[in-house]
């Protein structure tokens, strides 16, 4: 990529931000970069790692595109009429100029910081890990780097389970100026899962220094143990492994993390981390400016309003009171009238003037990985073979919404007979909507089961596809490589 040299001699800066690209790198003739000198210390390495993690809040990647609008648009849950990039992203329009500009940024943001990861692990202090801090900041950048690949593959190649022999993306390995070659989506795949098996091996006893200086500390907003196993989950439903997908989701639960209860779910997502149920975050000081903007007010042609139908889901099956629905929406007045907004991600005590009385232990950022997905991989991946023991992880999260749980029973409407109504992919499908509305999930999960998408209006039916699913690699990749 003639694009990833540009990445990797100018756009370090960011991780490095006192260092500027004239005194940092130096090139040799073998084609390789120098080690930057800041990496031969602890410190240094922190430093650098915390440049990762800030790159990924930025408004291309997880601030804003990758959650709660360029995913949730695609997922047809918001829209903005008459907006020069919402309206063709929600008509899949991927040839229209700002569309392309738009994941043009995803795809260079992406791999610029995976440049900087790629960076940490050259570093030889972290290469050669054997001991801590050294096995910790390893198992963190390999589960980083893993992550975001992962997340590159699912918009820009196609659904594994449809064909893993065809051609997925370049997995960046080194840091250097040499330009990785695209692969198979299968190799794509062992890559992402030699990472994160590693990752899992460098931190399986991280717990044991938790505290042990400022980086142990508030390890949600680090790619713990607990993101690994979270993300592998994630990787292997992806894949089509259900067993596998269950054996890591199973490992997250019943640890320091729990469901929080029904009466715990108002602003718990808002602007902060979720303190029982956010398995990885990351910090953000800013994304309440983001948010605000985009999701509370209602700016004519910029602001992202909910799809028109928003509520029928969260009515359907409604047996008890779905704490959510209030927690996660909110009116307000928009000339004489009176709409919602998403306000789960608004940050509750700055939106009300209230900063100076927020908690000190909650932590402002985004919810990356939340406790809930898991149950519903296990229960999907319970729902052949043990649909009883599916139902209860089902139901765990129902019931902590303030849901009755379902029975696997119903009163026929026609005989009023007690009839078997047993747990389907629907039901489940369902409450993963419920739950994860406005948190980039939704487009990810109907593209992994090809399911189609209703759009925002109700009016058109996009069947599932690649030309839907499948964002094209951006012009300037192809045409620059060499």
């Amino acid at each position: 990529m003639k694009k990833m040299k540009y990445i990797v001699l100018c756009l370090l800066a960011l991780t490095f931000v006192t260092t500027s690209c004239d005194d940092f790198l130096d090139i040799t003739p073998d084609g390789q970069v120098k080690r930057d000198p800041l990496l031969s210390t602890a410190e240094g390495i922190e430093d650098a790692m915390y440049g990762v993690y800030s790159q990924m809040r930025s408004t291309s990647l997880y601030g804003q595109e990758l959650y709660f609008s360029a995913l949730e648009i695609l997922a047809q849950n918001m829209h903005c009429d008459g907006n020069v990039t919402v309206t063709p992203l929600s008509a899949y329009d991927y040839t229209n100029t700002n569309v392309k500009s738009l994941f043009e940024n995803v795809w260079t943001q992406m791999y610029k910081n995976i440049s900087n990861v790629n960076s940490v692990l050259d570093a030889p202090l972290v290469a050669n890990a054997t001991e801590f801090p050294y096995t910790v900041y390893r198992g963190e950048v390999l589960g980083l780097r893993a992550f975001m690949h992962f997340d590159l593959v699912r918009l820009f190649a196609p659904q594994y389970t449809l064909d893993a022999t065809v051609e997925g993306i370049p997995y960046a390995t080194d840091f250097s100026l040499n330009t990785p070659d695209f692969e198979s989506l299968a190799k794509n795949y062992e890559h992402i899962l030699a990472d994160l098996h590693e990752a899992e091996l460098l931190l399986a006893d991280e717990d044991d220094y938790e505290g042990a200086g400022n980086f142990m500390l508030d390890r949600q907003i680090h790619f713990n143990k607990y993101a690994v196993w979270a993300t592998l989950a994630r990787v292997y439903l992806t894949m089509g492994n259900k067993e596998k997908a269950k054996e890591y989701a199973l490992k997250t639960i019943g640890g320091k993390y729990s469901l929080k209860e029904k009466t715990e779910i108002e602003n718990d997502l808002a602007g902060v981390l979720s303190k029982k149920e956010c398995l990885f975050g990351i910090y953000s000081a800013t994304f309440y400016d983001q948010v605000y903007a985009k999701l509370h007010l209602t700016t004519t042609r910029y602001s992202l309003n909910l799809r028109n139908d928003y509520m029928a889901i969260y009515e359907k099956d409604n047996s008890g009171l779905d704490y959510r629905v209030d927690a996660y929406f909110v009116p307000v007045t928009q000339g004489d009238e009176k709409v919602y907004r998403l306000k789960k991600l608004t940050e509750y005590y700055e939106l009300n003037n209230m900063a100076a009385n927020r908690p000190a232990d909650l932590i402002l950022g985004i919810n990356m990985i939340r406790l809930p997905e898991m149950y519903y991989i296990i229960a999907e991946a319970l729902l052949d073979e043990n649909p009883t023991e599916a139902l209860s992880y089902y139901n765990a999260v129902r019931v902590n919404r303030g849901l009755e749980p379902l029975t696997g029973t119903a009163l026929d409407e026609n005989t009023g007979e007690l009839v078997e109504r047993p747990l389907t992919l629907e039901h489940i499908n369902e409450e993963r909507y419920k739950e994860f509305f406005g948190e980039g999930q939704e487009f990810f999960n109907k593209k992994r089961l090809n399911l189609p998408i209703l759009s925002y209006d109700g009016a058109t039916e996009y069947k599932a596809s690649n030309a839907m699913f499948v964002i094209p690699i951006p012009d300037a990749e192809r045409e620059n490589r060499y």
